[in-house]
């Protein structure tokens, strides 16, 4: 199942769980159901069927002297094709601005027109 059609699946609080520990790129179980203003018990429960579906990863640690877990986004996998244009990537990548009359940029506007046909 694709991280997508996982969270199609999620509920209310599931999704807001979610976008919680992706917001703030990880948090500690101790604080993620406090900040969710939901029991300990609901908050284990959501956090584990997250590591279950892959959306986040869930690691044992100590925080504040207590055993908890710190939970964080799962690494997405990322789609670059719309970036390419045959083996190209796209001028835009990076940090120079690209002039858009430049031959890099006519080489890739030619190689996406190519991959049309």
């Amino acid at each position: 199942m694709s991280a997508g059609a996982a969270e199609a699946d999620l509920s209310g609080d599931e999704l807001e769980a979610l976008e919680l520990i992706r917001e703030t790129g990880g948090i500690h179980q101790s604080d993620f159901w406090k900040e969710l203003d939901i029991s300990s018990r609901k908050g284990s429960r959501i956090a584990e069927k997250l590591a279950d579906l892959g959306l986040i990863e869930r690691e044992k640690t100590v925080y504040d002297g207590h055993n908890t877990y710190h939970l964080e986004p799962a690494p997405r996998d990322l789609d670059f094709s719309l970036l390419m244009a045959g083996d190209m990537l796209s001028p835009f990548i990076g940090e120079e601005e690209v002039n858009h009359n430049s031959d890099a940029f006519s080489q890739w506007l030619m190689n996406l027109a190519y991959e049309e046909y």
